[in-house]
């Protein structure tokens, strides 16, 4: 797969928008769910990833396959992308220019399995929402991404033995969140 992306990225650079497409096809519904999850908001996401392909369009030539893969190249950019649309939403937010967006929930009243998954979903993004930046990033990075350790570095920039670092401590701040809830939940 290294071998075909490498040559749609040469064909990309090239002029290719056929094979910009097979990029998108390849690669669109990751660097989606990475997006969307990192940011809490599909629209944003939509937004990253469509930024994403374009700087990929315009950048194309200047893509090295020795330095990287076409993968963990494309989500470094996501990762840049998203902290940057983070930090506009937090201007904007606290500047009062955008309303907070809340999601309502929309549960048949009848179905409590469905009430259940949902809560247990809430629990584990709402847990993946309070770790630190860092942390959330390389969780997502690995899970979403499916991107092994020295990958993860390469994207933030950091050492593997500090992704590593960043993995395992998400991880225990995860499950100490999800105990945390459901103790939570039982004494209610």
């Amino acid at each position: 797969m290294q071998r075909e992306d490498d040559d749609l990225m040469a064909r990309i650079a090239a002029g290719s928008q056929r094979s910009l497409a097979e990029l998108i096809a390849r690669h669109g519904r990751g660097l989606q769910s990475f997006a969307a999850r990192y940011l809490g908001n599909s629209s944003d996401a939509e937004d990253v990833v469509q930024d994403v392909f374009v700087t990929a369009w315009k950048n194309a030539s200047r893509y090295d396959p020795q330095k990287a893969r076409v993968s963990t190249w494309l989500y470094k950019i996501a990762a840049n992308r998203c902290i940057d649309q983070r930090r506009r939403r937090f201007l904007r937010n606290f500047i009062g220019l955008d309303d907070l967006e809340s999601d309502p929930a929309s549960e048949a009243p009848d179905a409590e399995a469905r009430v259940s998954d949902r809560q247990e979903l809430s629990i584990v993004r709402d847990g993946i929402a309070a770790l630190p930046q860092r942390q959330r990033m390389a969780l997502l990075l690995k899970v979403v991404a499916d991107l092994d350790v020295p990958a993860i570095a390469e994207v933030m920039g950091t050492s593997i033995g500090s992704a590593e670092q960043l993995l395992v401590r998400a991880r225990r701040g995860l499950r100490d969140h999800v105990a945390a809830s459901d103790g939570r939940e039982r004494n209610v």
